[in-house]
């Protein structure tokens, strides 16, 4: 029967990514722990987890294991990277997301990696709170239509710079790299929505 030592070594060489945290990801039981688990679940990299308030003899051990004394913890390729807070600097300083990528297939990679439509929304609404933004197209590739009245009496050029300048960190990783962009103000938008037919008198005989 193995010991509580070897059996903590075992999950850490069996999953390239562990966090070892105080509840599970669906329902975290400390602030640092959520906070960690968030971060994790923006990569979209897949990772292990064990619940130290349920396995307390794990709890108690890992600590000397680790040399770190708090939960959660985090392990990539069998090394510890450390805590709530040393998550949080990499994946601000940008460094989280490439060490973690580390530990995927190549295809898991790249998918892991596309720019979803819900990431776009929320840049442009950065810039244009009072947007209606309409998407098309998957991965890199997408055709965006922005509605604000914010484009009024701007040249074209001036819209369009101002919109890509809310999207320029994904343009420059290369995670997005082909747009097709539309901008209209409401009143613009509204004429394109009308019917064809509309305006014309249909004159009765």
């Amino acid at each position: 029967m193995s010991t509580t030592k070897e059996k903590i070594l075992q999950q850490i060489a069996d999953n390239a990514v562990i966090l070892y945290m105080k509840g599970v990801p669906s329902a975290p039981e400390c602030g640092f722990s959520a906070k960690t688990v968030g971060i994790l679940n923006e990569t979209k990299v897949p990772y292990a987890y064990v619940d130290v308030l349920k396995a307390p003899f794990i709890r108690d051990r890992l600590p000397s294991i680790s040399k770190w004394p708090t939960f959660p913890q985090l392990f990539v390729n069998g090394e510890l990277v450390g805590g709530c807070d040393i998550v949080e600097s990499m994946n601000n300083d940008g460094s989280l997301l490439p060490l973690l990528q580390t530990t995927l297939k190549p295809a898991e990679a790249a998918q892991s990696d596309v720019i979803k439509h819900s990431e776009v929304e929320q840049m442009i609404l950065s810039g244009y709170p009072d947007a209606k933004i309409y998407i098309e197209g998957e991965g890199c590739n997408l055709s965006i239509s922005v509605v604000s009245d914010q484009f009024a009496d701007l040249p074209m050029i001036k819209k369009h710079q101002g919109v890509m300048e809310t999207l320029s960190a994904p343009l420059a990783t290369g995670r997005l790299h082909a747009v097709t962009l539309k901008t209209h103000t409401s009143a613009e938008w509204q004429a394109l929505q009308a019917p064809a037919s509309a305006g014309l008198l249909q004159i009765q005989i």
